[in-house]
């Protein structure tokens, strides 16, 4: 089982393959807004663990076990985007899922997908839950944010 930190690391991987014939530790530095030495970190982890193949000054090779991972990752994180889309969270839905995808369980992603299914399915139910999002929000109902004064 990979880090939380890990994780994002082999996911930029992953995406950044599939667009790109060669990834470089300069290419996920940039994605990821982090120093060189922070991505050489985590590859010679990654390598270690037989993720990816990493000989100096050349380019990332994901193996199978990294292009499987990699997959269920960047996977994983496109349902909990769709899911904070569906229920119309007023949020970063990007930065929202990152936060999530480290701390749920694979049992609660895969209720989550169940859920985008059927209400994918279920237009009606998906049109009748917004609207009473909206008359809740009207009538001032929900949680109110206690940091606020």
């Amino acid at each position: 089982m990979l880090s939380p930190s890990l994780e994002d690391y082999l996911e930029e991987i992953y995406r950044f393959s599939l667009n790109n014939d060669v990834v470089r530790v300069s290419d996920i530095a940039a994605c990821l807004e982090v120093t060189m030495p922070s991505v050489n970190n985590a590859i010679r982890k990654l390598s270690n663990e037989n993720y990816l193949i990493y000989k100096k000054y050349k380019e990332l090779v994901l193996t199978d076990k990294g292009r499987r991972v990699g997959s269920f990752l960047v996977e994983r994180n496109k349902i909990l985007q769709k899911f904070l889309k569906v229920i119309n969270s007023q949020c970063d839905i990007g930065a929202e899922a990152e936060a999530m995808e480290h701390y749920l369980s694979l049992p609660t992603i895969r209720a989550i997908e169940n859920l985008m299914d059927f209400m994918n399915i279920n237009k009606e139910c998906h049109e009748s839950f917004l609207k009473h999002c909206q008359e809740r929000q009207a009538r001032g109902l929900g949680l109110l944010d206690g940091y606020q004064e």
